[in-house]
């Protein structure tokens, strides 16, 4: 006999909802996926399996392209420009210096597309307004 006072436990687990991780073949990050999604994903790429960022590059990719290219070229680009990147050494301290300053060089020499001004770059008026009086 039943206590109608105890709550019934749910004891029924779906198929669909198993997760298990994947890693991308591109750039090699590894998600946490229901293995419907995975199977999907596999069938879409020709049994490989990639992360939803190296996806939307994969799609990039063939939309950028000069030439007329199918998924399975784009992917192959994608695929062979993650392995070049993972191969590089990361630059120096001294590299990546120069290269943030060059940045941001060519970011206060260039103009303004926008009529908004970047208010992150420029100090309101008011801070100088304390410099003024003293």
């Amino acid at each position: 006999m039943e206590n109608p006072s105890k709550p019934k436990q749910a004891t029924s687990v779906l198929k669909a909802t198993d997760l298990a991780f994947a890693k991308c073949e591109c750039c090699g990050l590894t998600e946490e996926c229901t293995e419907e999604y995975i199977k999907r994903v596999r069938e879409r790429y020709s049994g490989r399996w990639i992360c939803g960022l190296c996806s939307e590059a994969v799609k990039d990719e063939a939309v950028r392209s000069e030439k007329r290219i199918g998924k399975e070229e784009a992917l192959n680009q994608h695929m062979s420009f993650c392995r070049k990147f993972k191969n590089l050494s990361p630059p120096s301290d001294d590299e990546l210096i120069s290269a943030v300053k060059q940045l941001m060089l060519k970011t206060l020499d260039s103009p303004r597309s926008s009529p908004v001004k970047n208010r992150a770059l420029i100090r309101p008026e008011a801070c100088f307004s304390a410099l003024d009086h003293s």
